[in-house]
C-alpha cells in the first residue's frame, strides 16, 4: 500500500527560485526551502532533500565491542536497547541458571562424602576428587589395591596408614554413595552447557548491536527513510502558477 500526500502551493514567492542551471542554458532549476532545508533539481524532476543534522554517528565495531563485554550495553549505545533488553535479561537468567547449579553441585557433592565418613570410615581432609571415585568404585582399599597391583600399576596404590582407607558397610551404601557423587558430577558437568550458552548470549548480542549501529547511521543518512518526495510545476516555467509536491512512503 503506498500513501500520497500531493500539496498544491497556489503562491509560494518565498518557497521557490527559478534561475538558469549552470552550464545548461535555457534550463531552469526550482530551488524549494522545506524545513530549513535547501532542496536544488531541475523543474520537474524527483526532489530529495540531504539533511545534514549534525548528529554523531555510531560505531558498529565498538557496539559490537560493549555487547561483547555486556549483552544490550551495544544495543543501547547503538539506541536499539529495545531489542538489546532481551539479550540483557537473558544474560542474568544463565548466570543465575549456573550458580544455582553451582551451588545444588556442591551440595551433592558434600552430602554424599559426608555419607562416606559416616558408611566408609572415609577421612574427608585433604582427598582429591579421584580418590572419592575409586571409594564409589571398591568396597574397601584392599580391594583397591589388588586391582592396582594386577593392572600393573603400583604407583597408584592408596596408604591405608596415612589415612586413605575405607571399607563399606553394605554393598547398597556404596551404590547409594556413588550415586549420590555421580549426579553431583553431572550437574558440575552440566554448569560447562550454561557457560557455552552464555557466550553464544554474549556473541548474538554483538552482531545484533552491530545490525543496530549500521541502522542507525543509515537513518541519520536517510532520515526520510523509504519515504519518497517528488515535485513539479503548474503551469509553465515561465508563468508558473503553483506547485505540486507529492510524498509517498510504501507500507
Amino acid at each position: 500500500m503506498v500513501i500520497v500526500l500531493g500539496i498544491l502551493l497556489l503562491a509560494f514567492p518565498c518557497a521557490q527560485t527559478f534561475a538558469e542551471q549552470p552550464g545548461h542554458p535555457g534550463r531552469e532549476t526550482l530551488r524549494l526551502h522545506l524545513l530549513g532545508e535547501t532542496l536544488i533539481a531541475p523543474a520537474g524532476d524527483s526532489l530529495r532533500p540531504v539533511f545534514s543534522t549534525g548528529v554523531e554517528r555510531k560505531k558498529p565495531a565498538l557496539a559490537a565491542l560493549y555487547s561483547l563485554v555486556l549483552p544490550g550495553m551495544g544495543e543501547a549505545y547503538a539506541d536499539g536497547f529495545s531489542s538489546g533488553k532481551y539479550f540483557l535479561i537473558a544474560e542474568g537468567v544463565l548466570w543465575l541458571t549456573y550458580f544455582t547449579m553451582d551451588v545444588h553441585a556442591h551440595a551433592l557433592q558434600d552430602d554424599a562424602r559426608s555419607y562416606s565418613a559416616v558408611h566408609a570410615g572415609v577421612s574427608l581432609a585433604g582427598k582429591n576428587d579421584q580418590f572419592f571415585v575409586d571409594v564409589g568404585n571398591f568396597s574397601t582399599v584392599d580391594d583397591y589395591n589388588d586391582k592396582r597391583l594386577r593392572d600393573r600399576e603400583p604407583e597408584k596404590l592408596y596408604d591405608a596408614a596415612a589415612g586413605y582407607d575405607w571399607q563399606w558397610e553394605t554393598e547398597a551404601d556404596r551404590l547409594t554413595y556413588r550415586d549420590g557423587r555421580i549426579a553431583a558430577d553431572t550437574w558440575t558437568n552440566n554448569r560447562k552447557f550454561v557457560l557455552a550458552a552464555v557466550l553464544v548470549n554474549h556473541v548474538a548480542s554483538a552482531i545484533n548491536a552491530a545490525r543496530a549501529a549500521i541502522s542507525y547511521n543509515k537513518g541519520i543518512d536517510d532520515p526520510l527513510g523509504d519515504i519518497s518526495i517528488s515535485a513539479h510545476v503548474l503551469g509553465s516555467l515561465s508563468r508558473p502558477h503553483g506547485l505540486a509536491i507529492t510524498l509517498s512512503k510504501p507500507f
